[in-house]
């Protein structure tokens, strides 16, 4: 792959695909300069070897950065209200166990899943990516997407137990 031209070929695409996880378009843009970035430094390590095509590498990347980018607001989010709150911090210790136990247990299952099945999970769930959008990244169709995400549902709700789709 020719680093040279690879945000000409694909800037506009994960601009685009920032855009729907972002909604807005200067995020989008910024996110879209640190995955080509990340990209770059890591473009040795993109093996074509007919499993994932460069385009799906480099939303996995974006998707990754905007991630990031999500925990860095969320926590700056929780610093910011937790000075500025007055009173003193209470939480019932034993509700968050509980909302981290489902959360591991979830993220547990989703790695028993194939790759692409945990994608398709991950793009809708996370990402908030319709089926058809999904499709298109993937390189699939709209059904393909809403049938292997029903199928990656069942997996997780039967605790992972894999069945191929």
């Amino acid at each position: 792959m020719d680093k040279e031209n690879i945000y000409q070929e694909y800037g506009d695409f994960i601009f685009r695909y920032l855009l729907t996880l972002t909604n807005d378009s200067q995020s989008a843009e910024e996110l879209t300069q640190e995955t080509f970035y990340q990209a770059i430094k890591s473009i040795d390590n993109f093996h074509h070897n007919g499993k994932a095509k460069f385009s799906t590498w480099l939303c996995s990347i974006a998707k990754n950065v905007w991630l990031q980018e999500m925990n860095r607001e969320k926590n700056k989010h929780q610093l910011v209200n937790s000075l500025s709150d007055e009173t003193p911090n209470f939480y019932n210790l034993e509700d968050e166990y509980f909302k981290n136990e489902d959360k591991i247990s979830f993220y547990k299952k989703a790695q028993q899943l194939s790759e692409i099945n945990r994608e398709i999970l991950y793009l809708r769930l996370l990402g908030d990516l319709s089926f058809k959008e999904i499709g298109s990244i993937l390189g699939g169709t709209e059904n393909w997407a809403r049938v292997t995400f029903y199928r990656a549902k069942q997996q997780i709700r039967k605790g992972g137990e894999n069945y191929e789709s």
